[in-house]
């Protein structure tokens, strides 16, 4: 359909979750074929989804109630959807809607999708990298927005050369919970929500063991929930 492009791959350790990568914008007019697509994949027992809307610039009320209206059906059935890549401009109006309240927003598609299997008690600690599909041709040709990439002027190995020394000598597998994770953002401010999750059950940290939940609590109580707060808490140190 004019307007609007949904290619859907099958992700995960069983392959059962939907990639939903969108491309276009999703209005009244396009929504159609949104709303059509996702009640196919339902019909087929399909309930988790991953949606990215790295390339959509643009997302009208009539497009996010396509999600909202959607998303009791898809959790009477066990599933989510959880969204990933908003460009800063389509995030602005989630928020302002305030469907933040009802939709999850994810770092990255592979965070998204590690939650869906770890929930189902798959151990992806140790699960290699994720790899996608070819993109198709057409999707190739349209330039892609990456709201997670590093602030700009900020080169990872710069970030590394601050010195960190005096702030913590005690070894991390001591520290509380919520130092660790200062720890860890102080020594890598990059990292996304799993790569902090991931490293607090690393050796380095003790494999501390701790629900996805409570560590999400725990990020948003350390005002640590997004990597423009990390960044901000990284240079205050």
């Amino acid at each position: 359909m004019e307007g609007i492009e949904i290619f859907d791959y099958r992700v995960g350790c069983n392959e059962d979750i939907v990639y939903l990568k969108i491309v276009g914008y999703i209005d009244t007019t396009t929504s159609v074929a949104l709303v059509s697509q996702l009640r196919k994949l339902l019909q087929e027992n399909y309930c988790q989804f991953v949606v990215d809307l790295g390339a959509v610039q643009y997302v009208s009320s009539a497009g996010w109630g396509v999600f909202v209206g959607e998303i009791k059906n898809v959790r009477d059935r066990g599933g989510d959807i959880k969204m990933v890549h908003m460009t800063p401009e389509v995030l602005d109006v989630f928020e302002m809607l305030e469907f933040n309240r009802i939709l999850r927003t994810y770092d990255s598609v592979e965070e998204a999708i590690n939650e869906f299997d770890f929930i189902r008690g798959f151990d992806i600690t140790q699960s290699p990298i994720k790899t996608f599909p070819q993109t198709p041709k057409s999707e190739q040709e349209l330039p892609q927005i990456t709201p997670t990439q590093p602030v700009v002027g900020l080169s990872e190995s710069s970030l590394y050369k601050k010195s960190r020394g005096s702030y913590y000598q005690s070894d991390p597998k001591l520290l509380p919970l919520s130092e660790k994770i200062k720890h860890i953002v102080i020594e890598n401010p990059l990292l996304g929500v799993w790569g902090i999750y991931k490293e607090v059950r690393s050796e380095k940290y003790g494999k501390t063991k701790v629900g996805l939940i409570r560590f999400y609590r725990m990020l948003k109580e350390l005002n640590l929930e997004s990597k423009e707060k990390r960044y901000r808490f990284y240079r205050s140190r």
